[in-house]
């Protein structure tokens, strides 16, 4: 008996293919996806590869404020009504990256449930992270806010055993990252790896015992 009922969208097909309002491109590294400033016109998709998001004030201070890898999306602001771009978005390491016009997401979003599902699921895991962040820079010491990001950059990595990190970063990055000096940095660096938590020779590998400083003495939030 024949029915009518609607296939399954597949998100990955869509993400993955070049057509109504959907470009796919390939980026070196330190190549600009969008700049600060720019029209906030379409959002981003990484297939492949690491994007930092950086903000530049007024002063000339920069700071990275987010780094994004596969299958995040960077651009969102658009879709509530901002007119320019917040941040710059730059490529770590070569990505290929999807660019959906404000239109076809907003389209897509409203004629497909499994889609925008997913994409709420993005934004709410973004805002945890945004919160966790602010949180982080609220009560955490600079130690501990540097052993999160490189846990983060590592993807945490599985007990026992060290995760590479994989994209070019210094510790002047790190240093915006986590709102310190570079100086600080290379002190609290030095002694993850004296501890054994960090191994640093040409490249950076993180431990999962680098989880022990964030878990040490842990501030205790309480509610007036």
């Amino acid at each position: 008996m024949a029915t009518d009922r609607k296939p399954r969208f597949d998100t990955k097909a869509f993400l993955s293919k070049a057509d109504g309002g959907r470009t796919i491109s390939k980026y070196r590294t330190d190549q600009i996806v969008f700049s600060q400033g720019d029209p906030a016109d379409s959002v981003f998709y990484i297939h492949d590869g690491k994007v930092k998001v950086i903000v530049l004030s007024e002063q000339g201070k920069e700071a990275v404020v987010a780094i994004l890898g596969p299958d995040q999306f960077c651009g969102e602001g658009c879709l509530a009504g901002q007119p320019r771009r917040m941040s710059t978005a730059v490529v770590m390491t070569e990505c290929e990256i999807t660019r959906l016009e404000k239109e076809a997401i907003i389209r897509v979003l409203h004629e497909e449930s499994s889609f925008a599902e997913m994409f709420v699921s993005h934004l709410l895991a973004r805002t945890i992270r945004v919160e966790a962040d602010l949180v982080d820079q609220l009560f955490n010491s600079s130690e501990k806010r540097l052993a999160r990001a490189l846990l983060l950059l590592a993807n945490f990595g599985k007990e026992g055993a060290p995760q590479p990190v994989l994209v070019n970063i210094n510790q002047e990055m790190l240093a915006e990252m986590v709102g310190t000096t570079r100086s600080r940095v290379n002190h609290f660096m030095n002694k993850f790896r004296q501890l054994g938590f960090i191994e640093y020779n040409g490249t950076l590998k993180v431990h999962s015992s680098l989880l022990s400083v964030i878990l040490h003495d842990q501030p205790q939030i309480q509610a007036e």
